[in-house]
C-alpha cells in the first residue's frame, strides 16, 4: 500500500532537486527540537539540584598554593559551600530573610572561617538557603524555597542550614558550612545522611557571622567523608597534628534511645559490633543519662512542669530544651530587638511566631539560665573526662512531611530539641554519623566528647567510620530469627511465674518470664500487656509501647494495653497519641479516673 506514495516521492525528488533541501531542513528541525528539549530537561535537573545555593553564585578561589617543595594545601582540589550566615567580602549576608538583606549593606571582610578555609586551598562555590535568621529546625524557607532533601523529597531536609546539608548530600560540594545553635547543622546532616560536625563552643571562629544566641552558636561542618571532616576541622580548630592515644570508653545512653523509634539493632548493636575488633577501646558502658542529669544540674528543677514532676526523667532533657529556648530568646532579642521594632520584618509563620516570643522574652532569670550552662558543663565533664564518649540517637522522629501543620510538628520539636539540647546546653562537641536506613529514612547516631576534647572526637570517627558502615551494611541485610509456637500449658506457667517476679519487683526476670511465654504462644494479648507492664518498671517505654500495640492488635477492647500505651507514650513526649490512648481507655471504661486524669493532664501539656 506504500509503493505509490514512495514512487511519487521518488519521482518528486528527481525532478526537482529543492526537495532535498526541503527535506534536509526538515531532519535539521527534527534535531534542533530534540537537542532543546534534551538540553531543557538538562537545564531543569540542573536548577533542581542548584536548589540549594542562592543566586548569585559566586566563586571564591583559593589563596595561591606555595610552589614545590612546599607541601600541598590540605584542602586542595576541594570545594564548599556556606549557609547565607556568613560574610563574604561585597556581597550581603541576608540571614535567611530578604528584609535583613534589604536593610543591611555588603560586607567589608570575609568570616575568618571561610578565609581560613580559602588559605589552605578550597573553593567556595556559593551560599546556601536556611531558615530565616537562623530559627528553627525543619529548613523550611517561604521566600527562597525549601532546599530539596535527596534522601527523601517530600519530606523536610531539616534545619536551619537545611541548604548546606543538601548541598553536600546531593554531591554538589566536598563539604559545607553551617551554624549549630539548637541542632541547626545536626539535625539537618540526620535528616539528609550525611556526616554533621558541632564543635565544642568557641572553639572556632565566630567572627563575621550573624549571631542568633552567642551562647550556643557555633560554626558547624557536613560531608559525606571523614577524612574530609578530619582536615577540615583540623584548619578550623587549629589542632595539633600529634596527642597522645588513650583507649576510648563509649557509654551508651539507653533511655534516650527509648525515645528512638529505630530498633536498636540498627544503632546501638552496629556501634558496639564496630568496636569488637578495633584496638584502643574499653568495654563499652550504659546509663541513664536523663536520671544522671537529674541529679548532677540542680538548677533545671525550677524548669520541670508541676504536672509532670511523678513522670520518669526523660521529662529532665525536655526541661533542658526549654532553657535552652529561653536563653536562646533573651540572646537573640538583645542582639536584634532594635532591629526587628525598625524593620517590621515579613516572616513566614513559624520564623514570626518564634521571634515574637523572643522580643516578648524577659531576663528576669538569666542568671539561672547560665547557671543551668555552667552545671551542664560540668556535669558532662564529671561524667565524660577526656576519654568518654556518650553515644545517642541524633534525632528521635524521622524528618517530617513538608508543610507539616503545626499542631502535629510541637511534639516533633519537643521531641528532636530534648537531645540536641545535651550539646548545645554544655558546649560539648558532637558528631552525627549516618548509620542507614529505617523504613526508607536516614538514621543516624551522634558521639559527643567533652568540650575542647574536638580532636579526640574526629580521631575516633576516622577510626570507627568504616568499621561501622560495614556492619551497617551487614544489619541491612540480616533478617530477623523466625519465633516458635509450642505448648500453651508451659507458656501459661512462665506467665504464672513472670506475675510472681512483676509482684516481688524482679522487674528484669519477670520481662525474662514474659519473653518466654510469648514465645510459645504468640497470640496472647495478656502476655504482651503483662511485659509491657514490666518495661513501664524498668523505664524500657519504646518496648513497653510497642508490646501493648501488639496486645490491641490481638484484643481491641483491652484497657490496660491502651492504659500502659499511653503512660509509655507520654513518657516518650508523644502527648497526641497518648491522649488518645487515655481517651480510647475511657470510652472502653467511661469511669476509669486514671484515664479521665490523664488525658485532662495531657491535654492541658499540648495546649
Amino acid at each position: 500500500m506504500w509503493k505509490q506514495p514512495l514512487q511519487v516521492v521518488k519521482a518528486n525528488v528527481s525532478s526537482n532537486p529543492r526537495t532535498w533541501i526541503v527535506i534536509g531542513l526538515s531532519v535539521a528541525g527534527i534535531v534542533i527540537v530534540a537537542e532543546t528539549q534534551r538540553r531543557r530537561r538538562r537545564s531543569r535537573a540542573q536548577i533542581m539540584l542548584r536548589e540549594p545555593f542562592l543566586e548569585p553564585r559566586f566563586d571564591l578561589l583559593p589563596f595561591p598554593q606555595p610552589p614545590p617543595p612546599a607541601a600541598r594545601q590540605p584542602l586542595a582540589s576541594l570545594t564548599f559551600a556556606i549557609s547565607d550566615i556568613f560574610d563574604v567580602k561585597g556581597y550581603v549576608t541576608g540571614f535567611g530573610s530578604p528584609d535583613w538583606a534589604g536593610t543591611h549593606e555588603a560586607a567589608t571582610k570575609t568570616a575568618l572561617v571561610v578565609t581560613a578555609l580559602l588559605k589552605n586551598g578550597a573553593t567556595c562555590v556559593g551560599k546556601t538557603v536556611m531558615d530565616e535568621l537562623n530559627f528553627g529546625i525543619t529548613g523550611e524557607n517561604v521566600h527562597y524555597g525549601t532546599p530539596v532533601n535527596p534522601q527523601l523529597q517530600s519530606h523536610i531536609p531539616g534545619g536551619s542550614s537545611s541548604g548546606s546539608a543538601v548541598a553536600v548530600a546531593a554531591g554538589l560540594v566536598d563539604f559545607a558550612l553551617g551554624i549549630d545553635t539548637t541542632g541547626c547543622v545536626r539535625i539537618p546532616a540526620s535528616f539528609c545522611g550525611v556526616i554533621g560536625f558541632r564543635p565544642s563552643h568557641g572553639a572556632v571562629s565566630m567572627i563575621g557571622v550573624s549571631p542568633n544566641s552567642q551562647s550556643l552558636d557555633t560554626v558547624g561542618i557536613f560531608t559525606r567523608d571523614p577524612s574530609i571532616l578530619h582536615h577540615v576541622g583540623h584548619v578550623l580548630l587549629q589542632l595539633k597534628s600529634v596527642e597522645t592515644k588513650r583507649p576510648r570508653c563509649l557509654i551508651f545512653a539507653d533511655d534516650l534511645f527509648q525515645l528512638s523509634k529505630v530498633p536498636t539493632e540498627k544503632t546501638v548493636q552496629v556501634v558496639t559490633k564496630a568496636i569488637e575488633h578495633l584496638s584502643g577501646y574499653q568495654p563499652p558502658k550504659h546509663m541513664n543519662f536523663s536520671q544522671y542529669v537529674a541529679s548532677n544540674v540542680p538548677s533545671l528543677k525550677g524548669f520541670r512542669e508541676e504536672s509532670v514532676k511523678h513522670q520518669n526523667e526523660i521529662f529532665t532533657l525536655k526541661a533542658l530544651s526549654s532553657v535552652m529556648l529561653l536563653l536562646q530568646r533573651c540572646e537573640f532579642k538583645t542582639n536584634h530587638e532594635e532591629w526587628v521594632k525598625s524593620a517590621k520584618p515579613r516572616l513566614g509563620p513559624d520564623a514570626s511566631d518564634r521571634v515574637r516570643a523572643a522580643i516578648d522574652s524577659t531576663h528576669e532569670n538569666m542568671k539561672t539560665l547560665y547557671k543551668v550552662r555552667t552545671e551542664m558543663r560540668a556535669a558532662l565533664q564529671s561524667l565524660l573526662k577526656d576519654d568518654g564518649i556518650l553515644v545517642i540517637p541524633t534525632v528521635a522522629d524521622p524528618p517530617l512531611k513538608l508543610n507539616t501543620k503545626k499542631r502535629q510538628s510541637s511534639e516533633f520539636n519537643d521531641r528532636t530539641l530534648a537531645l540536641s539540647s545535651i550539646a548545645s546546653m554544655s558546649g560539648c562537641c558532637q558528631v552525627t554519623i549516618p548509620v542507614g536506613k529505617h523504613k526508607e529514612s536516614p538514621i543516624s547516631i551522634s558521639f559527643i566528647a567533652f568540650h575542647s576534647v574536638d580532636k579526640f572526637l574526629l580521631d575516633t570517627v576516622l577510626d570507627m567510620y568504616s568499621s561501622i558502615q560495614e556492619k551497617v551494611s551487614i544489619a541491612s541485610h540480616s533478617s530477623p530469627s523466625p519465633d516458635t509456637n509450642d505448648n500453651l500449658d508451659v507458656s501459661e506457667l512462665l506467665k504464672e511465674k513472670g506475675n510472681a517476679a512483676f509482684k516481688g519487683k524482679q522487674w528484669n526476670k519477670a520481662v525474662k518470664y514474659y519473653t518466654e511465654a510469648i514465645k510459645l504462644n504468640m497470640m496472647s494479648a495478656t502476655y504482651y500487656c503483662n511485659r509491657a507492664a514490666a518495661y513501664l518498671e524498668l523505664g524500657c517505654f519504646q518496648q513497653a509501647e510497642e508490646d501493648c500495640s501488639k496486645a490491641i492488635s490481638l484484643d481491641k477492647k483491652n484497657v490496660k494495653a491502651y492504659m500502659r500505651r499511653g503512660t509509655a507514650r507520654e513518657s516518650l513526649l508523644c502527648y497526641k497519641d497518648a491522649a488518645q490512648d487515655f481517651k480510647h481507655a475511657l470510652v472502653l471504661e467511661p469511669q476509669n479516673k486514671v484515664a479521665n486524669l490523664a488525658e485532662k493532664r495531657l491535654r492541658e501539656l499540648m495546649s
